[in-house]
């Protein structure tokens, strides 16, 4: 069995927020990380996940909606160590428009990002990856229950829970792992700058906003051995907020 610290991971989305978070844990357990953003992951960052304890770190620009730009991420992180264990696919975007508002572009820029990523990340990953590996997909609770204005998003977020379950089934007979969590509010950017929270239409009360840190735990464990027997699950994290009426 592959042991948490002589895993390759791959992180999407890996310049802050749940990205950063699960990249930290991950390096606390000694993998070698490839962090892939739009944005410039700096040198002191990378510097702090060594400090950590990441056998390695190195970080990849990469347009995750772009096919080619993935494969290339896969093909970096499998070359440096021959290895490519975990993917987490954390990359996300939202535009808020109403469905009449919404152009072409828009759903393209996000069912790219948010779901088109996830299936090419998947596809170069089962190419390299062996058994005993895992992918990890962070979807969203608007993939269950939404508001108004993110309907690109919710339906992408949607889409991820359904290739989750299409990949676990495909990747059970390699021996690799996919599985998705639904985060709730979380202390993020993305939250903060919604403007239906901005404008009360979505209300979130501060006692359940969760942490980037306690996604990243879900992340992890659904990463490890000792989720092994989990697969083709999505796991709310979200202080129960789907749980309310």
């Amino acid at each position: 069995m592959v042991t948490q610290s002589k895993r390759t991971v791959i992180v999407t989305g890996a310049a802050g927020g749940i990205g950063w978070a699960t990249a930290r844990l991950f390096a606390a357990d000694g993998a070698f990380l490839v962090l892939v953003d739009l944005l410039p992951v700096d040198d002191k960052k990378l510097a702090e996940l060594t400090e950590l304890g990441a056998a390695g770190a190195v970080a990849h620009p990469c347009d995750v909606s772009k096919e080619k730009e993935v494969e290339a991420v896969c093909k970096q992180a499998f070359d440096r160590s021959g290895r490519l264990d975990v993917i987490v696919n954390v990359a996300g975007m939202m535009i808020f428009r109403t469905l009449d508002e919404l152009t072409e572009q828009d759903w393209q820029q996000v069912t790219g990002v948010n779901l088109l990523s996830v299936a090419y990340f998947t596809k170069h990953g089962f190419l390299r990856m062996k058994s005993g590996s895992a992918i990890v997909n962070v979807s969203s609770v608007h993939a269950v229950q939404s508001t108004p204005q993110v309907a690109s998003y919710a339906a992408a977020k949607a889409g991820m829970l359904a290739l989750t379950r299409a990949a676990a089934i495909e990747g059970k007979v390699r021996g690799i792992r996919c599985n998705a969590v639904l985060p709730g509010a979380v202390d993020t950017p993305m939250l903060w700058n919604n403007p239906n929270i901005k404008s009360g239409a979505e209300a979130v009360n501060s006692a359940d906003v969760g942490k980037p840190e306690e996604i990243a735990a879900a992340i992890r464990f659904l990463a490890s051995p000792e989720a092994s027997f989990i697969t083709g699950a999505s796991l709310a994290v979200d202080g129960g907020r789907l749980a309310q009426l």
